[in-house]
């Protein structure tokens, strides 16, 4: 693995019977970097996103991927240690993942479970430090108000927030977003993109999103990786992606929809 990266992709690939989600995807990412992942639908976005985090196995082979120096898997199978590895990694997912019966505030302890016994949680004997986390995560997000409220009745925005406060609890050092504004309204998307952004200006937490909107990729991340056909066809600046490879990468109909403001 390269000095200071966090996360290292090589030659990855997974297959979903006659369909190659991942050509033998390779990529390095270094701490402190937010990363757009941008691509049309099935051009294995989500596919290497739940890779890196051990949620889904690549093909048996050469393939290798690595996060803080160690295996998450090689050769299609998951390695041993990721257990511990995961405990580093915030996963958002695009539906929240919050269980909606409990509070807000308990989802958000629940991201404390790595460290302490499972018990606890279950009986709900959340540690001091443990409550300090959760209502200074949920602050953080702009959430605090709703801790006491079941997470069922929050709006979609709410709960995001929430399962980026989880994140924070867990005390995670990488934040993999997987299309976490797809389902929310334009104002709710900024804020959870403005969360994500913060958390990598002022934390140094390392992230890296997956994106529909093009939009969002350029405003909020320095870095874009572009994915067709699960080979990656654009690694680099947000500012160098220029209009005639966005059109490349999503066909001729992606000028006629895309944003003003779009790179000329």
């Amino acid at each position: 693995m390269p000095d200071a990266a966090v996360l290292s992709i090589r030659k990855a690939s997974k297959s979903f019977g006659a369909r190659r989600a991942l050509d033998g995807v390779s990529l390095d990412v270094r701490k402190g970097e937010m990363i757009a992942l941008i691509g049309p639908s099935g051009s294995g976005k989500s596919t290497l996103l739940r890779s890196i985090s051990g949620l889904q196995t690549i093909d048996p082979g050469e393939g290798v991927i690595e996060a803080f120096g160690g295996p998450v898997q090689e050769n299609g199978k998951i390695s041993s240690g990721v257990r511990r590895t995961r405990t580093r990694i915030g996963f958002i997912f695009q539906q929240f993942n919050l269980v909606g019966r409990l509070s807000l505030f308990t989802n958000v302890a629940l991201g404390s479970l790595g460290r302490i016994e499972t018990w606890r949680g279950l009986l709900g004997l959340w540690p001091e430090e443990t409550k300090t986390a959760a209502m200074a995560a949920l602050a953080r997000v702009g959430v605090a108000d709703y801790a006491g409220q079941r997470a069922g009745t929050l709006s979609g925005g709410q709960q995001q927030r929430g399962a980026i406060a989880r994140a924070l609890v867990q005390k995670a050092k990488i934040i993999l977003a997987d299309e976490p504004v797809a389902s929310l309204d334009p104002v709710a998307a900024r804020k959870v993109m403005e969360s994500l952004r913060d958390l990598n200006r002022q934390d140094g937490l390392t992230v890296v999103v997956t994106l529909h909107q093009v939009d969002y990729a350029l405003r909020y991340c320095d870095r874009v990786i572009a994915l067709k056909a699960g080979k990656i066809v654009y690694d680099g600046p947000a500012n160098g992606l220029e209009t005639k490879q966005l059109i490349d990468i999503y066909g001729p109909e992606f000028e006629d929809v895309f944003w003003e403001g779009a790179p000329k």
